[in-house]
């Protein structure tokens, strides 16, 4: 038997060796920091160091689980999964702190999602299933990177929106604000107008479905050069 299989069998045993929960750490450590590189290279608020201490601390809570009942009350004896069982309830916490809330527009599902999924890794690597933690990494990294430009190539990112107007004309013409909407990719849904005859204003109330990453000041510029505009508003459809 050459060092390197040795190597790989003092690192699967089922007894935990100090070199052996080391390891663990270092390779929870790596795993973590993947996930976490990605998530900062797109603003998350949660990066690099956030997701390589949940995996880290979600690998110690299980190497301490298996070692309490190697340690105290024999491998037979005991439930090793009873401590570490606590870290998927726990890490709620953390994935709720991700998740930002304003106007009924929710950010940060998928890093509380991340979040949750690094730290069953961490279990993972925790109880040895080495190949299985890689392996559930580089899904989630394809989860990440490719599926998102899949969400983008077919509008999947879109959301729902309303456009508010008011105009000092009455409208009696939708689609130049249909033609603008459709140069910048935005589909219009529905409108609801609102006309007042003494005053000769209208009020508009566009539903359109638009990408996250729309250029909104220069959209709204070329909607208010279409008519005498007073105001412009962007909100949620959700309140």
């Amino acid at each position: 038997m050459n060092w390197a299989t040795q190597l790989w069998v003092d690192m699967t045993a089922v007894e935990i060796s100090t070199a052996q929960a080391i390891f663990k750490l270092f390779v929870s450590l790596i795993l973590g920091s993947i996930v976490g590189y990605e998530r900062k290279r797109k603003g998350q608020p949660a990066g690099l160091r956030t997701f390589a201490l949940i995996s880290m601390g979600a690998t110690l809570a299980m190497i301490v689980s298996i070692y309490i009942c190697q340690a105290y009350m024999g491998l037979k004896n005991g439930d090793p999964g009873r401590i570490a069982a606590q870290v998927i309830t726990g890490v709620g916490f953390l994935g709720a702190g991700a998740i930002i809330q304003m106007k009924g527009s929710v950010r940060g599902l998928t890093t509380a999602a991340g979040i949750w999924m690094v730290s069953t890794i961490g279990l993972a690597v925790g109880v040895g299933l080495y190949i299985l933690s890689v392996a559930a990494t580089l899904l989630i990294l394809i989860i990440l990177v490719t599926l998102e430009g899949v969400e983008r190539r077919h509008a999947m990112g879109s959301e729902s929106r309303i456009i508010r107007m008011k105009v000092r004309e009455i409208v009696t013409d939708i689609e130049p604000y249909r033609t603008v909407l459709e140069r910048h990719d935005v589909r219009l849904v529905n409108e609801y107008v609102d006309y007042d005859y003494i005053e000769r204003t209208t009020r508009l109330n566009l539903i359109v479905l638009s990408r996250e990453s729309l250029d909104y000041i220069r959209l709204f510029g070329e909607l208010s050069a279409l008519l005498p505009t007073d105001s412009i508003t962007l909100s949620n459809q959700l309140q």
